[in-house]
């Protein structure tokens, strides 16, 4: 083969640096939204502060649904990604440290609020530059790599809250000391291979309408919404859910299944991802994640112990993070227009923050009056429903 016929890739180093800079903005939302957040909002409400975190969650959902849309459309008409990072990490860390600030719930509410714009300035112009810069032959191998965010930003959680390190206010800045030092490598040292196709222009000839969302990117869509809804109500629900398997299972056993899930994903979506760019087969290992997590669910259903419960967790947990991290790189493959890939992937984004707002319903209405088994089996309904869009999809999209 001719170096003209070898396809171009993109250095490895900038992957990594990108990877990094991705695995920084789980580590800015993951430890505050899971411990830190509530602490401070015990803190300011009091016996109120799941009433409030409710409130915040929702209004934080809706900001960072609309922020995610504008901050990437704003990246794509000016052309500019690294500008709007860097911006957008200034803020985030600027408002996680006047966290500790606020005097009153509503101070705190407006904080978040404001927090979730700034995050999602940095998220939503991060995520397409990777459609800005890494070629198709790469996308399963940068799918593997983003399945170090959630396992980072899992043990950020942990760094930051160890016993005697820092203050509890202090914590914070831990958290914001990680994510720049995360965030800031790509940004100050990434010096991508320019792919100019990756970023042309679509010619649109007279009379032709301009591209819109096409079969593949909506089945693409729906798919990762129905996995997320299933993996939200866990990671909402796991500690009451195993608290009813055995109530004499410790807080930090809960938690260490959780991290190991995380973390046994990430050599397997790297294995899978690479899989999928040598035999250019870029859907396959999304069809198998999601019928794994269907698999871990009916056994979660079904588990009448506290080991086959753990077993059923942690095949759920693995095949949803390695479902979610390469369904991220593959997405940049299918949309259809690079000039508007920011606003895009805000749109994709929206099946991010839209399970919080459906999953609370889901649980209401049925583990009242028919347990978790029953939750459970509609969730696996959902992923199989997410493998028959996939699995379906037109050949010239599979392979």
């Amino acid at each position: 083969m001719t170096d003209q016929e070898t396809p171009r890739r993109q250095s490895l180093g900038f992957l990594l640096l990108y990877a990094l800079a991705a695995a920084g903005g789980a580590m800015a939302y993951v430890p505050f939204l899971t411990i830190l957040l509530p602490a401070r909002m015990t803190a300011l409400a009091g016996e109120a502060d799941v009433q409030y975190l409710g409130y915040v969650t929702f209004c934080g959902a809706v900001a960072a649904s609309a922020a995610g849309i504008l901050f990437g459309w704003l990246s794509d008409i000016t052309q500019n990604r690294r500008t709007w990072i860097a911006v957008g990490l200034t803020l985030t860390i600027a408002l996680l440290l006047a966290v500790p600030l606020a005097e009153d719930v509503g101070t705190l509410i407006g904080i978040i609020i404001a927090w979730q714009f700034a995050l999602n300035m940095m998220l939503g112009p991060l995520s397409a530059w990777a459609g800005d810069c890494v070629p198709d032959a790469q996308k399963g191998l940068l799918g593997g790599l983003l399945a170090f965010s959630p396992t980072l930003g899992a043990w950020s959680g942990a760094v930051a809250t160890h016993p005697g390190l820092v203050s509890v206010d202090g914590r914070l800045g831990v958290v914001a000391l990680m994510v720049a030092g995360a965030v800031l490598p790509v940004l100050l040292f990434g010096r991508p291979r320019p792919f100019p196709e990756l970023t042309a222009k679509p010619v649109v000839l007279a009379g032709e309408v301009r591209a819109a969302p096409k079969g593949p990117a909506i089945r693409m869509w729906l798919a990762r919404l129905l996995v997320q809804i299933a993996e939200a109500a866990l990671f909402a629900y796991l500690y009451f859910w195993f608290r009813s398997i055995d109530p004499t299972m410790e807080d930090n056993e809960k938690a260490r299944l959780f991290s190991i899930a995380l973390t046994l994903a990430v050599p397997i979506a790297l294995v899978a991802g690479r899989w999928a760019d040598r035999n250019d087969r870029p859907f396959l290992p999304l069809i198998v994640g999601a019928s794994v997590s269907a698999l871990g669910l009916v056994g979660m259903a079904l588990a009448a112990d506290a080991d086959g419960a753990k077993l059923a967790y942690l095949l759920f947990g693995i095949a949803t993070t390695v479902f979610l991290s390469l369904h991220s790189g593959q997405t940049l493959r299918i949309l259809p227009r690079p000039d508007r890939r920011g606003r895009d992937l805000g749109i994709f984004n929206l099946t991010n923050t839209m399970p919080s707002l459906i999953m609370p319903w889901l649980t209401i209405s049925l583990v009242p009056g028919f347990g978790f088994e029953m939750l459970f089996l509609l969730l696996a309904a959902l992923a199989v429903a997410a493998v028959l869009l996939l699995a379906t999809m037109p050949r010239a999209f599979r392979n």
